[in-house]
């Protein structure tokens, strides 16, 4: 009853608001008094909205033109990359610049990112481990495939770094990201002989079990299968 005699009243005194012109004057008056007494501060704050906008779309403008150019530059590296001269896509041929480099100059763009994935994979395969972890740990990518892949591949490094907890975790993300039935086994089968070396057998087994079950058409089920029977064999000693 109270909350209707109080939004009747709050009604009744907004009509004689509506109904009183002086009332309305002289709200004005106080509104625009208190604007030209505060005119520095608003146009302070007005002054730096606009130029916090304004650095938002030179950041977003510049990163998109570098981005461009980068990818440019980055052509004759992924190309280097793909006939297996690591060496000219690492560091560049003396006119076309390499991953490196591309990582240098354009840090911020997608190109950059993509190069840290090229670089983690070229220093996993000349045995430089630790320069692998940290390039592919830098990179980060929507693609299902890409991503697992780099994970696996950080999972690689961290095996051969005799770091068989963060191999583990590695394979298990690669596994988990956006699941594919043709890669999922092969990360499987990573992941069991990191659980294997870690000693933990059952962990294995269980990797094992899930090819068997889930993908029994795969290249890795047979190879799964034979090594489940073999760590069964040694858990039950």
């Amino acid at each position: 009853m109270a909350t209707k005699q109080t939004n009747k009243s709050q009604s009744e005194h907004q009509n004689d608001l509506l109904e009183n012109p002086e009332e309305i004057k002289g709200r004005l008056e106080r509104g625009e008094a208190f604007i030209r007494k505060n005119s520095k501060i608003f146009g302070g704050i007005l002054v730096g909205v606009i130029l916090l906008i304004a650095a938002i779309l030179y950041f977003q403008i510049d990163t998109q033109n570098k981005n461009t150019k980068a990818q440019a530059e980055m052509f004759q590296a992924v190309y280097y990359f793909e006939q297996d001269s690591i060496e000219f896509a690492l560091n560049g041929d003396g006119s076309n610049a390499g991953f490196l480099k591309i990582i240098d100059d354009y840090g911020r763009t997608d190109a950059a990112n993509l190069a840290h994935f090229y670089v983690g994979s070229i220093y996993l395969s000349k045995g430089d481990f630790q320069e692998a972890v940290d390039h592919l740990k830098q990179f980060s990518a929507d693609d299902f495939f890409v991503q697992a892949r780099a994970f696996a591949l950080l999972g690689d490094a961290y095996m051969e770094l005799d770091n068989t907890k963060d191999a583990i975790a590695s394979y298990k993300r690669a596994i988990d990201h956006k699941e594919n039935k043709f890669f999922a086994p092969r990360y499987l089968s990573k992941l069991a002989v990191a659980y294997e070396e870690a000693g933990d057998l059952n962990s294995a087994i269980k990797a094992y079990t899930e090819i068997e079950d889930k993908y029994f058409e795969s290249f890795e089920y047979t190879n799964a299968r034979k090594h489940k029977a073999r760590l069964e064999g040694l858990a039950s000693k």
